[in-house]
């Protein structure tokens, strides 16, 4: 993996944007409309990509981002409205036919196969074959060209999220893109990454390459980009020049109002213990996953301590370790919460005991995507003596409960009772979290508790943890989000390759610091260095 120094990158971006200079319109959406039925995602979208430039497009989850984006590379099929490139009015009629137009996406969820070496799977996509060393002299030359540096024979396995999200790119090159759709291309990035990314689409678009940067960072789009789009309910609302705008100005045009602060949180006000980990061992399940080795952790009432690291680092098999998803009594020397050693506990047994779960993935763990939202309340709130009398449910508490949680916190509902399918993942996951919070938990596990949300979700969800440890609950907030952590956490963590870091107060971190450690550097050389 390439590095550079924090000054060179900014020299460099400087240097880049400095040189660019976007001419004509490369793509251009006139009233471009997408309906399903009665409810229309599209209405009228009119904007346009210049060439050579690097273009944003925000908006709230439920604002339209992605049906667009799907109808540019061949998804779906606009309802009316024409798409032109090159002044030309075009009919994109599949991802094959969006790359042979010159259109390339880096998706926000990775399509590599993780059995295959880098060449292997960037031969999958290309429809000209070559030969195996052309190909991979091919590979090496462009990923030089642009500071994309990965060895060709490596598995995909064994590469970093980063160092993944470097090969979907190179394959985007390969097919020598006109137009690169990124979708939240940070997300799962350390601060470093993000920024070596940002000179390579800076130097993209210096070859006359647009990119269009769908992304709910909104300082990450003023830094990245010349103009940004802001969509809202399906409609344009404005675009922009990035550089005339403030990260506010840009959150009032997505939702339409001002969005509400993250509250400060009180602090810790106990020294009481709900969470002791001592010891905390787990084998490698699959030849995929991260074992966990020696993980000792301890979270005090109305104390938030948060867990930062890139996807694949233990994430995943910590969380099922707390929930009770994965139990092994000789793997941990001590799990004890509330005073009761839980190691033997089923996640049903657990939630008797006041604990409360937030799983990273919203559709299909932390709810049933086929099911209403009555029916997804009670699988969670079966043993809630309201809900439940004599193995009776009580329908009408049920229903009065699942009201109070879509009430209480703002789930917006195309109907008084739908399936979970039809929300969208921002007011989805306000409902998984009015569901858990609602019962008012002792201690409180949550995995990516925004991940793809919008602005104005984030910042709910944000308060309502932050009240809910003001109460005395515990929390543990495993995230890959930098931002969301300082905004929480008392203190944080860092989880790289199963092994977690000394604790460290917010107030001695910064994002670099963090950062330098979610991409493996020893903590003891870095506090040595920054001293």
């Amino acid at each position: 993996m390439i590095k550079c120094s924090f000054i060179e990158i900014e020299l460099f971006k400087k240097k880049i944007t400095k040189s660019m200079k976007p001419h004509s319109a490369l793509l251009e959406s006139r009233d471009i409309s997408k309906s399903f039925g009665s409810f229309i995602a599209n209405d009228k979208i009119n904007f346009n990509i210049l060439e050579g430039e690097i273009h944003g497009l925000l908006g709230e989850n439920g604002a339209g981002k992605s049906t667009f984006v799907k109808m540019v590379y061949g998804l779906l099929e606009p309802t009316m409205g024409a798409l032109f490139w090159n002044g030309n009015p075009i009919k994109i009629r599949g991802p094959q036919e969006a790359r042979n137009f010159g259109i390339g996406m880096v998706f926000q969820h990775f399509s590599l196969f993780p059995t295959l070496t880098v060449i292997e799977n960037i031969e999958l996509a290309l429809s000209d074959t070559q030969a195996l060393p052309e190909l991979r002299k091919t590979i090496i030359e462009k990923s030089q060209e642009f500071g994309i540096s990965v060895d060709p024979d490596t598995y995909i396995r064994d590469l970093s999220v980063g160092e993944q999200q470097r090969v979907e790119i190179l394959r985007c090159l390969l097919q020598n893109p006109k137009l690169l759709i990124m979708d939240e291309p940070t997300s799962v990035l350390t601060p470093q990454e993000s920024e070596q990314l940002f000179v390579i689409l800076n130097k993209l678009a210096a070859t006359g390459c647009s990119v269009l940067f769908i992304s709910h960072k909104l300082k990450e789009v003023k830094e990245i980009t010349q103009r940004a789009t802001i969509l809202r309910r399906g409609r344009v609302v404005d675009t922009v020049t990035s550089s005339e705008v403030s990260t506010e100005q840009l959150a009032k045009m997505m939702v339409g109002s001002d969005p509400q602060h993250v509250k400060p949180k009180i602090g810790t006000k106990s020294n009481d213990i709900l969470v002791q980990i001592s010891g905390l061992c787990r084998p490698a399940d699959t030849p995929f996953s991260t074992p966990l080795l020696d993980i000792n952790l301890d979270v005090k009432a109305g104390e938030i301590v948060g867990i930062a690291g890139i996807a694949g680092n233990g994430q995943s098999e910590l969380m099922e370790a707390l929930t009770g998803e994965w139990r092994s009594r000789d793997s941990i020397k001590v799990l004890d919460v509330l005073g009761v050693d839980i190691r033997d506990y089923s996640p049903h047994k657990r939630r008797q005991m006041g604990i409360g779960f937030l799983p990273e993935e919203r559709n299909g763990h932390s709810a049933v995507m086929g099911m209403t939202l009555t029916e997804n309340t009670l699988l969670t709130n079966h043993n809630n003596p309201e809900v439940q009398k004599h193995s009776i449910i009580q329908n009408d508490n049920l229903e009065k409960l699942t009201s109070n949680i879509i009430h209480d916190y703002d789930v917006r509902t195309p109907l008084q009772n739908p399936l979970a399918s039809s929300l969208s993942g921002g007011n989805l996951q306000k409902f998984v979290v009015g569901r858990e919070i609602i019962k008012k938990p002792s201690v409180f596990f949550v995995a990516q508790p925004t991940w793809g949300v919008d602005i104005g979700a984030t910042k709910f969800i944000r308060n309502a943890l932050i009240d809910l440890a003001n109460e005395g609950c515990g929390i543990i907030v495993i995230s890959q989000d930098l931002e969301e952590l300082f905004e929480l956490a008392d203190s944080i963590s860092v989880l790289f390759r199963g092994k977690l870091s000394e604790r460290k107060p917010v107030k001695e971190l910064n994002s670099q610091k963090i950062g330098l450690l979610m991409g493996g550097e020893d903590g003891a050389s870095l506090a040595k260095e920054h001293s």
